[in-house]
């Protein structure tokens, strides 16, 4: 049972990866100095932390970022790298902590609702907080008059707050077609 347990998780990410990976490469707008909103490109890494938890879903979205790196390379320094490719695509997993949030109350269709939409926004809360701090370190030249701080945070808030948006909308569409899946 665990080895197919496994391979179900392998062979589920893999697909959710590449689903991923596609929806990425619809950009609905795109960042000068990278980072842009998609078609919903990061639902299929944060649904597999939801199904399967915090740290299979950060898993699987760090392998996600990697891919991302291949694809859309913006490396200006090995620790950049990190904080923008593997760290924050790989919090994404933070989704998981939905099953934390369920678990808190009694099972509800709207406590079910909330826990994902709780998820989502822990999740790219999580990759927020990484661009962050890589746009801090890593690309203050950019900020022209505002402070480093300022700045990263108005630039990746900027994009990200808009895909958190699309996220929950499309989260709250799927959501009952495959909430009996997630459990």
């Amino acid at each position: 049972m665990v080895k197919n347990k496994a391979a179900r998780f392998l062979a589920e990410s893999g697909i959710m990866i590449a689903l991923a990976t596609v929806l990425s490469m619809i950009p609905l707008y795109k960042m000068p100095f990278g980072g842009s909103v998609t078609a919903g490109s990061m639902i299929p890494i944060i649904l597999i932390g939801i199904r399967w938890g915090t740290l299979p879903g950060l898993l699987a979205g760090t392998v996600y970022g990697l891919i991302q790196a291949v694809l859309e390379p913006y490396i200006v320094h090995p620790l950049q790298f990190l904080l923008d490719y593997p760290i924050a695509f790989g919090l994404l997993g933070l989704s998981g902590m939905y099953r934390s949030i369920k678990s808190i109350k009694p099972e509800s269709k709207t406590m079910e609702y909330v826990g994902a939409v709780i998820g989502v926004f822990i999740a790219i809360f999580g990759r927020f907080i990484s661009h962050v701090l890589s746009g801090v370190v890593y690309f203050s030249e950019n900020a022209k008059d505002l402070d480093s701080w300022s700045y990263s945070l108005k630039y990746n808030g900027g994009y990200l707050g808009v895909e958190l948006i699309v996220s929950i909308i499309i989260i709250m569409l799927i959501w009952k077609p495959i909430r009996r899946e997630i459990k």
